[in-house]
């Protein structure tokens, strides 16, 4: 997992976010098609179809983490358009991160060395430097110090070869995805589908960018205001690891708003840097839960906060935070399911090849039957046909 702002290894009311849709009710969208489900749980899901906003979302919800990147470069186009292809209901699209010259991308971290093929380009060499990022000195390139010109003539690779040598076969297909590209692919994409299609992008490292006069918030909301996205009801839900970006961004625009939580003992870096001493534990008492309910519609905890792991990576017993945050009428879209080994608990692992499949829908059975409203996966089909074990079984 690493630093919070990673995730690896609506109404203000709890009235307003059509949270407690019957989970017999689920929908499968697009997947059903795609992946051939049973008539069961398509029709199934027509009865979920009501209202509009967060109403309109089947539970569990199936997000596509950075699109499918379980199967393509992650913060692609490409990546993006499989999430949809393969059913998800909502896509990550994307994690966003402003340009020397202001303008927002979407890359997963500032740092682009591992996401990019920046280090192949001679002519920005002396741009590979070292920063502090929310405390951790980090070395590479930045975003903020490229303009959106220069970042285009990039191309996107996979980030973890390791885990994904098969992603490999894919890089330097994409170019860095625009925010405003973004915005207007879901409109495109929403026309050509017949379907609303949902984002769900998270403002990165806000303070660290706020610091450097590049602001996410007011970019966000000015971008959002011009595509007629910052309403209740709009298909945009938006997010981040620090609070108080959350609480700016609940004064600047109507979308639905969801805080992420990182590992119990770790501090949002807002936190950190205000000398707030609380740390994400306190953040998930039923106290923090009723704060979090004042200005969001929902929470994006680690799995790890919902089932925690013993010494030996298997899951223990469940925590109550399902339970805390349903009754302040707060959402739950925990991250992140993937199906390689190493990313499952023990337990669900099958073989020791760290990009071999374990029993993930093990895993996602164990997790949905927490009562959580979604999840982030990397391998939204594997998502949607967990989904159907589940409301089926």
């Amino acid at each position: 997992m690493g630093t919070q702002q990673s995730r690896e290894t609506g109404e203000h009311t709890s009235g307003g976010t059509g949270r407690r849709a019957l989970l017999g009710a689920a929908v499968l969208g697009a997947g059903a098609s795609v992946l051939g489900l049973s008539g069961t749980a398509r029709a199934a899901g027509g009865a979920a179809r009501h209202g509009g906003g967060l109403r309109s979302l089947p539970v569990p919800t199936i997000i596509g983490h950075r699109g499918a990147s379980g199967y393509r470069p992650e913060h692609t186009f490409g990546s993006y358009q499989l999430a949809l292809d393969l059913g998800a209901d909502i896509v990550e699209a994307g994690d966003l991160v402003p340009t020397r010259d202001g303008h927002l991308v979407c890359r997963h971290e500032p740092e682009i060395g591992g996401t990019t093929d920046v280090a192949d380009h001679p002519e920005f060499a002396d741009r590979r430097t070292t920063k502090t990022l929310d405390g951790v000195p980090t070395t590479g390139w930045f975003t903020e110090d490229f303009t959106l010109a220069e970042l285009k003539t990039l191309r996107a690779i996979e980030r973890i070869p390791a885990n994904r040598p098969h992603n490999t076969l894919y890089n330097g297909r994409w170019e860095i995805p625009t925010f405003e590209e973004v915005l207007k692919w879901q409109d495109e994409q929403t026309r050509k589908r017949g379907k609303q299609v949902w984002i769900y992008p998270e403002t990165k490292h806000p303070t660290y960018f706020r610091k450097l006069g590049l602001g996410l918030e007011e970019r966000v909301a000015k971008l959002l205001h011009r595509h007629g996205k910052d309403k209740r009801t709009s298909p945009v839900i938006l997010q981040s690891f620090e609070p108080t970006s959350i609480q700016r961004l609940n004064k600047l625009v109507d979308n639905p708003l969801v805080v992420l939580l990182s590992s119990a003992n770790s501090r949002p870096y807002d936190f950190v840097e205000a000398g707030d001493p609380r740390t994400v534990a306190d953040l998930i008492t039923p106290k923090g839960l009723r704060e979090i309910a004042g200005y969001a519609q929902g929470i994006g905890p680690t799995l790890d906060l919902v089932i925690p792991k013993d010494a030996s990576g298997n899951l223990t017993k469940p925590t109550t935070l399902v339970a805390d945050a349903h009754k302040v009428g707060l959402i739950l879209h925990p991250y992140t399911m993937r199906n390689e080994n190493p990313f499952l608990p023990t337990s669900f692992r099958k073989g020791s090849d760290p990009d071999g499949y374990g029993d993930a829908f093990g895993a996602f059975r164990t997790y949905f039957a927490t009562g959580i409203d979604g999840v982030f996966t990397d391998n939204p089909d594997t998502g949607l046909l967990a989904r159907e074990d589940f409301v089926n079984g």
